[in-house]
This record gives structure tokens, sequence and C-alpha cells, in this order.
């Protein structure tokens, strides 16, 4: 996974479809930034369940739990900032 991952979402006032720049670096973080189209304060939460900075997924020691793809996926939830 990048340190920055772009992730599309649908802004919860307007409907649109907008792009976040999503900072990898931090397991659970919550922030508000404006819709580029409707300039509406949208919440966003981000939750990466198995962070881990030195994760490499090609890596093959034997002795280390591995994650599934599952376990690594970047969740990101929107919601108005009035909700």
């Amino acid at each position: 996974m990048n340190p920055l991952e772009e992730i599309d979402v649908l802004c919860p006032y307007c409907n649109e479809i907008i792009t976040l720049l999503i900072d990898c670096s931090q397991s659970q973080q919550s922030y508000t930034e404006d819709c580029f189209v409707c300039c509406r304060p949208i919440v966003v939460i981000v939750h990466l369940p198995l962070y881990d900075p030195l994760y490499d997924p090609m890596a093959m020691d034997s002795t280390a739990e591995q994650g599934t793809d599952d376990d690594l996926a970047l969740s990101v939830q929107v919601r108005r900032e009035d909700d």
C-alpha cells in the first residue's frame, strides 16, 4: 500500500463523486474536508485495520503472521458534518 491513496467517494450533500487523498501512515483518523463540488463540510473517517508501516506483502517469512488483502483493506467513510 502506498503512503498516500486516492479514493473516490460520493459527497453526502450533492452526491457527486469526489477524489480524496488519504494518508495511510496512520491507522485511524477523522477529519473534515470541504467537497470540491459543493464546498460543504464532509467528515472523513479512515480506518486501516492491520496498519504496519514495515509490512511487506511480498515477504514470505513463515514465522510471521501474514494478513490477507481483506485484512489490509482501507476503509473510508464520509458523512455530513451535521449528522
